[in-house]
């Protein structure tokens, strides 16, 4: 007994099993969590490490260079980079992407630990780089008269109530200075008392200190020991006594740290400023941790603000400036919207289709079982409900839905035909089996290669493509044991044909006597039909070039991410007015909701102070009448009033969905000399700029920083008997900002950092007047001992593969394609480069080209796959071809839709196009298969005949297939909500290549069919 005829004599378990895929299901959907992109390990691992005051060429040349040796020899690195700046370096190796990250961190692990650092370096900080931990919100803390109290009161309370809560993972002031011990030091007053910097920092160094003593037993009791040797407060560090000069002890004096410098609980460097509406602020970001659902983790973030807020000091408030979980709610929300609508559209077709409310129901109850079932493969497999996954169940309803059609129609026709309910259900449900079979195969040949496409966007596809073969497996399986019981039921309850029934049915009946005629012509002119819909494919592939290529369209999140920077070597302050003036010019444009400005790059001590971050909330779409591309065109135009400040913008389209820079243009120039690398990347930016090919263009290259080169007279140190390593540590400790110790407050430990205050230091002079002591003990200034000589140098230095490279970054022009602007980008760089200079497109430019390969090599699997799964279910190698003719078709519908209604060819495009490649079989599946069981039937009958007899009989079940996937998917195509960019294209495709494929299926695909007969092998009866 096959599952047919059991579920249809044992109705009760075919209910039990639909109950328990719905349930089931919902009970996984439930516990799932929600982000917008899948959640996977990115096999890239980032090494930073921090050397305060350190100049990039040092940091290259102390850190970095030592630190690429040791990785060179771990196993699978695709590629490494690395950046040097001021006090701090960072090292970025990707491996390939099959690599096991985690067992490459502990390989890297390894490898930094036999590396022996320079003195009074933190270990390197080893961490995988995952889009997936980049923070969800962005929010700010403001209102506080003293920046200092607002940062501790954030870091002793307010961070603490935000990172208990469930699901988050990191809650951190961004970039901002930390609480520390400062020690200012006036040199006058070391004048006064004969003493040097270093005198003061070794009296805090051999004073201040607190070690275990151990332990001794008295009697019956065991006592700990413990030397309180530390300072418990500024007061009592100012009060610590100065014992020696240099090597001598002090006598008859008493002088302590407070007599010659000021001591107080205050930050580090200032090197970053905030502000929201013009008030400072403090930044601070929110993670979630993996594989939780964001929308929660967001919304509980919000309530407990809200809660906190009465509880806040006076004047504080807080701002959520960028809270990305939103347009991941929206684009949900959405998403499972249009699978509603697509459903229930489906369910009017087909109740249009057949005229009958319980065939409509029948197939109602299919969408439900396979689409809910589906969530328990999902939640099993490790998956999200994410872009991927959601898009994938939405184009899935059209065809989880082909299968229920094509048993219920056929065992409709055998009802009508005078059968028993029962006996209609299992012939109708067996004769077109075969089709199904072959038909559900074939859509998963489609999707099966996508699952092992390469590279990150090949890890996303995973997911699409299990998501879509579940969901066409779980149909199948309930086509073949709860349509056939349901049907049976159904047509038991009501035995009569209503009027509405019988006028489709001589409606269908018209339609395919008419087909039929014309059918009688195509065949006739066979030959012409099939060369004439060749040359019209090949016609519609001149049309891809006149569609844009994009990796992903620019959408309208309500974002815009403004980045700024002031010429090299400006200081905070002058940025800081530089930032107020595009603050000014955002806040009075009517579509900008809020904002918040962060001025400075938090790195070391002269790193990144002339960076401006800025990201800008819009109104939301439905407020506004203006697309986020003409507000940004319009803060364009606005900025270049702003003198001395270069602005780039983008928006968050290609977010999570590649690592490196998100900007659709980007590529990175390689060569040995700085010089030329520089030339030549300006050269491409004017270019590109002059033929209007990017826009927003920059580069990750700063010349020009004003640097004070100290440089040693040897004979005059060696005559007044004066060690470089003494000059070099009253340098640290007086400009660098020298770290020495810590301190205990408020149960936590700071850092306690010596330095000379910057209102004393306003010149080269005033470096240049501080004295070092000599081998016997005198004071020697350092200008007998030093050059001081001011030039330019680079704010950083970027390598890739140990070869230093400059990257070049932007938008590309309003109503450029992204595939034409990196074609000319390419021809620029082939011209302009020297020999040994190389270049490489990276981020979601190399995304782009990663993507749109890795695509086409699958869809070119995906047929192959579906050619060979068709010849053993047809048993023939000529038959698939006729089958697969429908494909050409389809391409040539979607290109036509995308170039009609001026979308582009993007990643989501490609998603329409690969479920059309699995939709488009289907209808040429039926075809064949029917006329192959006609002719087996009749022994006699032939092709010319069979082709005539089976098509107009399943015209009406492939009518109603194209009609529920072209309806299915037209909700896709209307909307303006968010993420509306990237699902219209691909119900463009799916519509078009839909529409265009079924009315050339039905008369291509029997012309060919006849065609190919000519090569048939005859069937020999084998005698088993």
């Amino acid at each position: 007994m096959n599952l047919i005829d059991l579920s249809i004599r044992r109705p009760v378990f075919a209910w039990v099993l639909m109950f328990s895929l719905i349930a089931f299901g919902a009970i996984s959907l439930n516990r799932m969590g929600i982000s917008q992109m899948p959640d996977i390990d990115f096999p890239i691992l980032s090494i930073s490490v921090t050397y305060e005051g350190a100049a990039p060429e040092v940091v290259e040349a102390e850190l970095l260079d030592p630190i690429e040796a040791k990785l060179l020899s771990i196993e699978g690195i695709k590629e490494m980079r690395s950046v040097g700046q001021q006090g701090s370096g960072r090292v970025t190796l990707e491996f390939d992407i099959n690599r096991n990250v985690d067992v490459a961190l502990q390989e890297v692990q390894a490898a930094i630990s036999q590396l022996r650092l320079p003195t009074g370096i933190d270990p390197p900080v080893i961490r995988k780089q995952n889009p997936e931990e980049d923070p969800i919100i962005y929010l700010s803390v403001f209102g506080g008269k003293d920046m200092r109290d607002m940062i501790v009161w954030s870091d002793n309370y307010f961070l603490d109530q935000l990172r208990f809560l469930p699901g988050v993972g990191e809650v951190a002031i961004q970039g901002f200075s930390e609480r520390n011990l400062r020690v200012w030091i006036d040199p006058a007053k070391l004048k006064e008392n004969f003493l040097t910097v270093n005198d003061v920092v070794e009296a805090l160094r051999t004073q201040h200190i607190e070690s275990a003593a151990g332990q001794f037993t008295e009697e019956q009791r065991e006592l700990r020991v413990r030397w309180l040797g530390e300072a418990t407060d500024p007061k009592e560090v100012g009060n610590i006594l100065i014992l020696r000069r240099g090597g001598s002890i002090i006598f008859n004096k008493r002088i302590k740290i407070s007599d010659v410098a000021r001591v107080e609980d205050g930050l580090s460097d200032v090197r970053r400023l905030a502000r929201v509406d013009g008030t400072p602020a403090l930044n601070i970001t929110v993670k979630k941790q993996r594989g939780t659902n964001e929308v929660d983790v967001a919304k509980e973030v919000r309530k407990r603000l809200a809660e906190l807020k009465p509880n806040f000091p006076a004047g504080y408030d807080y701002q959520v400036n960028v809270d990305f979980t939103r347009s991941t709610e929206a684009t949900v929300d959405l998403t499972i919207e249009k699978l509603w609508v697509a459903g229930l559209i489906t369910i009017l077709v087909c109740f249009c289709f057949l005229g009958s409310i319980p065939a409509a129901v029948n197939i109602l109850f299919s969408i439900p079982t396979s689409i809910v079932g589906t969530f328990t493969i999902l939640y099993f497999s490790g998956f999200t409900l994410n872009l991927f996954t959601l898009l994938a169940l939405t184009l899935a309803i059209s065809i989880v839905v082909d299968d229920a059609i094509m048993l219920l129609e056929n065992i409709v026709r055998h009802f009508r035909m005078g059968k028993s309910p029962e006996k209609a259900a299992s012939e109708g449900a067996k004769e077109v089996l075969p089709a199904a079979i072959a038909a559900t195969l074939a859509v998963i040949a489609v999707f099966l290669p996508v699952i092992f496409m390469s590279g990150i966007i090949g890890k996303f596809f995973f997911q699409f493509g299990v998501t879509m073969s579940a969901a066409v497996l779980i149909s199948l399986l309930e086509a073949v044991t709860i349509t056939p019981m349901r049907s049976a039921a159904f047509l038991r309850a009501q035995p009569k044909v209503s009027k509405l029934e019988q006028r489709l049915d001589h409606a269908f009946e018209f339609l395919a006597h008419k087909y039929q005629g014309i059918l009688v012509v195509t065949l006739n002119w066979k030959g012409t039909i099939v060369l004439g819909s060749l040359l019209a494919f090949g016609a519609s592939m001149f049309l891809v070039r006149q569609v844009r290529q994009e990796f992903v369209p620019s959408q309208d999140q309500d974002l815009i991410m403004v980045n700024a920077q002031t010429p090299p070597g400006t200081s905070l302050q002058a940025t800081d007015a530089v930032s107020r003036q595009l603050e000014a010019i955002a806040k009075k444009n009517p579509n900008v909701k809020s904002f918040f400005a962060s001025v400075g790059g938090g790195g070391g001590p002269t790193s990144g102070v002339n960076t401006i971050f800025m990201p800008v909330a819009l109104k939301p779409k439905a407020d506004r009448e203006r697309g986020h591309t003409e507000i940004m065109n319009d803060l364009r135009q606005e900025f270049k009033a702003v003198k001395n400040v270069r602005v780039t913008m983008r928006d968050t389209s290609a977010r999570n969905l590649t690592s490196g820079r998100q900007n659709p243009l980007a590529v990175n120039l390689r060569g040995a000399d700085l010089k030329i690398l520089d030339a030549k990347s300006n050269e491409l930016i004017d270019r590109l700029e002059k033929e209007k090919v990017g826009v927003d263009l920059d580069k990750d290259y700063r010349p020009g920083i004003p640097e004070l080169i100290v440089r040693p007279s040897r004979e005059a140190m060696a005559a007044r008997g004066v060690s470089v390593e003494s000059v070099g540590e009253v340098l640290s400790a007086a400009v660098g900002g020298l770290r020495e110790g810590r301190y205990t407050t408020d149960g936590r430990r700071y850092d306690i950092r010596f330095k000379i205050p910057d209102n004393l230091i306003q010149k080269p002079e005033d470096i240049t007047n501080l004295d070092v002591r000599n081998l016997p003990g005198n004071l020697v200034p350092l200008s007998e001992l030093v050059s001081v000589k001011e030039q330019s140098a680079s704010q950083s230095i970027n390598r890739i593969n140990r070869r230093r490279s400059i990257s070049v970054y932007g938008n590309v022009a309003p109503g450029t394609g992204q595939s034409k602007a990196l074609a000319r980008t390419e021809e620029i760089l082939k011209e302009i480069l020297p020999p040994g200079y190389s270049y490489s497109f990276e981020g979601a430019a190399a995304g782009f080209a990663e993507a749109f390969g890795s695509l086409f090599t699958a869809m070119t699997v995906g047929i192959l796959v579906a050619y060979l799964i068709l010849a053993v279910q047809f048993n023939s190698f000529v038959h698939p071809i006729a089958v697969l003719m429908a494909l050409p078709f389809s391409v040539t519908g979607a290109i036509v839709a995308l170039w009609i209604f001026g979308a582009s060819l993007n990643l989501f495009s490609f998603i329409g196009l690969i479920v059309l490649m699995g939709i488009a079989k289907k209808n040429s599946i039926m075809l064949v298969e029917f006329t192959n069981q006609v002719r087996e039937h009749k022994k006699d009958i032939s092709p010319y005949d069979a082709l005539l007899e089976a098509c107009p009989v399943r015209l009406r079940p492939i009518l109603m297939t194209s009609v529920a996937t072209v309806a299915a998917a037209t909700p896709l195509v209307f909307g303006h909500g968010l993420g509306q960019e990237t699902r219209t294209p691909m119900g463009l495709a799916i519509v078009g290549g839909t529409i265009v494929s079924t009315v050339l299926t039905l008369f291509v695909v029997p012309a060919l069919y006849l065609e190919l007969t000519r090569v048939e092998r005859k069937k020999r009866e084998i005698d088993l």
